[in-house]
């Protein structure tokens, strides 16, 4: 009658010992789980930060194109008063030679 009982009382006792034995790996994945989640977080706020400096060098590549334009466009407004001097300079050269020869 006894090995009987136990024979009973040791098939609820293995299951105990499985349910307890699912539940340590269940935790263990759990840990891992979480460290992943931790992992990803961490490469996602550094993918932010990248982002962010990114950003920040095109806004001042912008800028800086945009005051090289300005610049380009100054020195281009200053050529062409250049060339109307010169040729007013000309027409006045010219006008004074034709003078002097008819004299």
């Amino acid at each position: 009658m006894k090995p009987r009982s136990l024979q009973k009382l040791g098939l609820p006792v293995m299951m105990s010992i499985l349910i307890l034995g699912a539940g340590c790996a269940t935790s263990g994945d759990l840990e891992s789980t979480k460290k992943m989640a931790q992992d990803a977080k961490t490469s996602a706020d550094q993918a932010n930060r990248t982002a962010a400096d990114a950003a920040a060098s095109a806004k001042e590549a912008k800028d800086a194109a945009a005051a090289a334009q300005a610049a380009a466009a100054a020195a281009q407004r200053a050529a062409e008063e250049a060339k109307m001097a010169s040729q007013q300079t000309g027409m006045k050269i010219d006008r004074a030679f034709k003078k002097a020869v008819q004299k």
